[in-house]
């Protein structure tokens, strides 16, 4: 199942056709901090089908006299003006978006922006397989982007067909799934992989502004995240030896 996320990109489209006070969601839309300040600055009623309990909880912001109260989350202070420096980490918390979380979450945006101009690039060069493939991708980037913002654990890692493992074995066995050397990535490859593997080097950057994030006392508090964006990239090195060793033309799957 699709994870469901309201974004301010999409919001921003809705309010400019139609200028609505109130938009209807699924009781399961998480919202992205920046579409929550979106509806809040523009006095948006947000109504959810089927609210449960649980959700409302999550979401509710508590008011007093009529405005909104938010919490810094590095002082615990109240207050009831969100000055354009801070930002929203989850709920009514402000941190500054200069937060290494928040930089994560930016990381992230130019991520699944990255692999939606690789889709368009795939189907211009006539390979609908593989913008098909990178759509698992994008999914599963909406997915950390929701168990981060919620706060809770990554499901399971499932991408191209492949659990975590079988990830990693088809990355690292490239000789015996596809038949060819691991290759190392040079001009004549074609634009296409050249794209795939710039797309890889992003992967490892958001990566690594996910372990800044997350690194707390000698530990990660979120190695799922961290681990499901190393077996991202190495979905990336696998649709590039895939293309190479010609696995689309001849139709075979794993």
């Amino acid at each position: 199942m699709k994870s469901k996320l309201l974004t301010d990109v999409e919001l921003r489209a809705r309010w400019s056709q139609d200028r609505s006070e109130c938009y209807c969601v699924d009781d399961d839309v998480v919202l992205t901090p920046a579409a929550a300040d979106f509806i809040r600055e523009h006095g948006i009623t947000l109504c959810r089908k089927e609210k449960s309990a649980e959700t409302m909880t999550r979401t509710q912001i508590p008011m007093r006299d009529g405005k909104p109260v938010y919490q810094d989350a590095a002082t615990g202070r109240e207050t009831t003006c969100k000055g354009e420096g801070m930002t929203h980490l989850r709920g009514n918390l402000l941190v500054p978006k200069t937060h290494p979380q928040i930089a994560f979450r930016g990381k992230l945006d130019t991520l699944m922006a990255m692999i939606m101009h690789l889709q368009i690039l795939a189907q211009e060069q006539g390979q609908p397989r593989i913008a098909n493939d990178l759509d698992e991708l994008l999914e599963f980037c909406h997915k950390i982007l929701a168990a981060e913002v919620k706060d809770e654990p990554l499901k399971e890692v499932k991408m191209l067909g492949m659990d975590s493992e079988q990830i990693r074995y088809n990355s690292q066995q490239v000789k015996k799934v596809f038949g060819i050397d691991h290759p190392i990535p040079n001009y004549k490859m074609g634009k296409l992989c050249v794209e795939l593997n710039r797309l890889r080097t992003q992967i490892r950057e958001t990566e690594l502004a996910a372990a800044q994030a997350f690194y707390c006392g000698g530990s990660y508090s979120r190695p799922d995240i961290i681990e499901g964006l190393n077996r991202m990239s190495s979905c990336v090195y696998i649709l590039m030896c895939r293309k190479l060793s010609g696995f689309y033309e001849r139709g075979k799957r794993l």
